[in-house]
């Protein structure tokens, strides 16, 4: 890697020659229900082990599914973590490699990969995978760049137009897509009973001065020798971004490895917003934050809020405006996704339809949306939580049918667009927009790349 441009890499036709010429062939995992899909770990965070190997396990038997490998770029964490630790989970050998990019060079045996890595890598480590000819489950946000975003969009897009070959099935991590509360909410909206969707409430505060912080002794174990810090950059410049511990392990704190507020929990309750509307992204965005209690060396903000406006759509052909906060500060009032319309307002807390907000109703309205009310995980690493566990099954079951998942692609592409336009907005103090034909996130009428930006300087 250290002689070859990364962004030719990335872009490469790796694992492209050959695919299925036009049509939507089956694949071998159609053809052969029986034979068993080889999956490896690419990046084994807190979140792979304590949530997504779980979750995997949970239905890895009834579908004939395995885990074969692991791919980590921290040499203690592979050998002494990694390794052992699904080799006691899965209860058979598997095998290491010190890269996703080793790992598809020399494993001959693994057809799906589980994307687990720094927010900033994502869409470039399931671009690698995808044109290597794997399936990928990859952890949101998809992408914190345009660049990052578009490069995934175009590598699946190029699968699709070629028959869905190996390598096109791709799930975000927006498991709030195979909820049924939400599949729920959604027919509700579309129903007619609701009316005019006009508000969406949406907001996410804790109180947790350590959350996306990591113990001092493991910070402090991770040594420059023992890891590939050019190779975790990608295309980030290491001339201005030296090795430091604390970014590799505390990633989400500093930008422009994650957005922090942006990327982690935002990109969940506004990828529902998308989904409901069918709006690919947000007309404009303002927004502002601020680091005013956790000074611990940080750049991400403790407390953030954005205004989206968006533009009409099969709910509102007058648009709706979209308000997003959130503080890791406080948590008064907690987590709140709220649908507000003329005729009452939903609830995705509660799973409930009622007329909060509607002054005399004649008939007031307090009905639950669905039998199978489940509300989605707002802490860490849930453990395997059933809305994740129902992802999982459904990419797994898309991976064995050659379709879309419930969180395709373009869910990613949706949600990444909004994050990165408040980030701009916030980062700027100016108003964000999006050009479609340029596929880019606008300030002031340029583009804004945001962690190599010579267009708009970044505050913070």
């Amino acid at each position: 890697m250290e002689n070859i441009n990364r962004r030719d890499f990335i872009k490469g036709s790796a694992g492209l020659a050959g695919i299925i010429a036009a049509g939507y062939a089956p694949s071998l995992y159609a053809a052969g229900a029986n034979e068993r899909v080889r999956v490896a770990c690419v990046g084994y965070s807190d979140r792979f082990r304590q949530s997504l190997l779980p979750c995997f396990l949970h239905h890895n038997k009834s579908l004939n599914f395995d885990m074969v490998a692991v791919a980590d770029l921290w040499k203690k964490r592979l050998e002494e973590n990694a390794v052992p630790g699904l080799e006691k989970a899965l209860g058979h050998k598997v095998d290491a490699y010190r890269s996703d990019v080793e790992l598809y060079e020399k494993a001959k045996d693994v057809d799906a990969v589980i994307i687990s890595t720094a927010d900033f890598q994502h869409a470039q480590h399931a671009t690698h995978a995808v044109n290597a000819g794997k399936d990928v489950y990859c952890e949101k946000p998809m992408a914190e760049d345009m660049y990052s975003a578009n490069m995934l969009l175009d590598a699946v897009n190029a699968k699709r137009k070629a028959g869905f070959a190996p390598g096109a099935v791709l799930q975000i991590g927006s498991q709030r897509r195979s909820g049924p509360a939400y599949h729920a909410a959604k027919a509700f909206l579309e129903s007619g009973r609701f009316g005019k969707l006009t508000y969406v409430d949406l907001c996410w505060n804790v109180n947790q001065n350590r959350r996306w912080r990591r113990p001092e002794d493991l910070v402090k174990s991770l040594k420059k020798e023992d890891v590939d810090w050019n190779l975790w950059l990608l295309d980030r410049d290491p001339s201005k971004y030296p090795f430091d511990p604390r970014k590799y392990l505390e990633f989400r704190l500093f930008w422009p490895f994650s957005s922090g507020i942006p990327g982690q929990w935002m990109c969940h309750q506004i990828d529902t917003v998308g989904w409901y509307t069918g709006l690919l992204h947000p007309l404009s965005a303002v927004a502002s934050g601020g680091t005013y209690a956790w000074n611990d060396g940080r750049v991400s903000f403790d407390t953030f809020t954005t205004i989206l406006e968006y533009g009409p759509s099969k709910l509102n052909d007058r648009g709706f405006q979209a308000v997003f906060s959130s503080r890791q500060t406080n948590s008064a009032r907690g987590n709140v996704e709220k649908y507000h319309g003329p005729n009452g307002t939903i609830d995705l807390c509660s799973g409930r339809f009622t007329s909060e907000g509607i002054e005399h109703p004649k008939k007031k309205v307090n009905e639950k949306l669905t039998d199978h009310y489940q509300a989605a995980e707002t802490a860490a690493n849930t453990g395997g939580d059933k809305m994740t566990s129902a992802h999982m099954y459904n990419w797994m079951t898309c991976v064995r049918g050659r379709k879309d998942p419930n969180a395709s692609v373009d869910a990613g592409y949706g949600h990444a667009i909004a994050l990165i336009m408040s980030n701009a907005a916030c980062r700027t103090g100016m108003k964000a927009t999006f050009d479609e034909n340029k596929r880019q996130v606008m300030v002031g009428g340029k583009v804004w790349t945001g962690y190599d930006s010579t267009v708009v300087k970044c505050r913070g």
